[in-house]
């Protein structure tokens, strides 16, 4: 089933036509006319992943709608966060995670792409780029967490993603662009990048190496979508992530969510002058630490990577109404 499909634009006309029939003609076919294009629109934007992305859109590094299956083009799959009929748009196919009460981890997808060091079992999907050292990447994914969600605690808050420079077969990282909850106020989301490098020298052994982490300071955002009114409801959300140039300061961490900037910093030292890898994964999480506060689900669809930024439903948003149109 397609993620946003023709039945809704002929339902909106018909219910606007019956409701406005003293509407003049012309302003009626104007109302036909505007939707027929819209749901066009939405149905292109519901296969944004065909067989052909990559020639449609050069400057992607990876597209996943799950309407086809995929989950074994990740290197790493996790937990109970598994493709699902019925949940992604309007009924089509996406990502559950489902987390009984107590539980922290509701899964992870985690994909791979350009260099990646030799043993790490970082493999890149079959297609995808596995040489560029990318200093610069954008990824979009839409989240929806279900209608009475309830917030991690104090003290705790929820994974969501992270994109990084994997430097060695141990996992060790060079730097780490997270964004996920606030532990302060669950409500929103914020970024949090780390370094990981001294000079042009990783320090970090092994993954998730605390002890020589370089916090670089959190930036909440401005959007709580973990609180109604947007629990429910489609989140679009979109990480920008940058390296700085050698020993400069100028690395970028910042998000947009349904297009509104949420926080950004463009003052970041991620990596010093280290340069034998670049950004080669972004890892799709479900984690709440000290366990989830209840049995509960949220879902994912459409997820980019890329070079250039995304954005969000770029072909439906474009259309406007016509100027014409006139309900009386």
């Amino acid at each position: 089933m397609s993620k946003f499909s023709t039945p809704y634009a002929r339902d909106l006309v018909k219910q606007v036509a019956f409701k406005y029939l003293e509407m003049p003609v012309k302003y009626v076919i104007s109302f036909v006319a505007f939707c027929l294009c819209t749901s066009l629109a939405l149905n292109s934007f519901a296969d944004e992943c065909p067989s052909n992305w990559k020639t449609l859109h050069p400057e992607w590094i990876w597209c996943d709608d799950f309407e086809t299956d995929k989950t074994t083009s990740y290197f790493e799959k996790t937990g109970p966060f598994n493709r699902t009929t019925g949940v992604g748009f309007n009924g089509s196919f996406g990502m559950q995670s489902t987390w009984t009460s107590g539980l922290a981890d509701g899964g992870s997808l985690k994909l791979a792409f350009g260099l990646t060091p030799s043993g790490s079992g970082f493999t890149p999907p079959a297609g995808v780029d596995t040489t560029s050292k990318f200093r610069e990447i954008y990824y979009r994914v839409y989240l929806k967490t279900q209608a009475g969600w309830v917030n991690p605690g104090a003290s705790s808050n929820s994974k969501l993603v992270r994109a990084m420079v994997t430097s060695a077969s141990d996992w060790s990282q060079a730097m780490i662009a997270h964004v996920w909850s606030d532990e302060t106020n669950n409500s929103f989301l914020m970024s949090d990048p780390v370094s990981c490098v001294s000079g042009s020298a990783v320090q970090c052994v092994g993954y998730n190496d605390f002890a020589h982490f370089t916090w670089l300071g959190g930036t909440r955002g401005t959007t709580a979508i973990f609180v109604s009114p947007n629990l429910g409801a489609w989140k679009c959300i979109e990480h920008h992530v940058t390296l700085n140039d050698a020993a400069q300061s100028n690395g970028v961490s910042e998000f947009w969510i349904d297009g509104h900037l949420e926080a950004s910093r463009t003052n970041l030292n991620f990596v010093g002058s280290y340069s034998a890898f670049g950004i080669n994964a972004v890892f799709f999480e479900n984690y709440i630490n000290n366990g989830s506060p209840q049995a509960q689900s949220r879902y994912w669809d459409n997820i980019v990577v890329s070079t250039q930024r995304v954005g969000c439903n770029p072909v439906a948003t474009a259309l406007s109404p016509p100027t014409n149109l006139r309900v009386q």
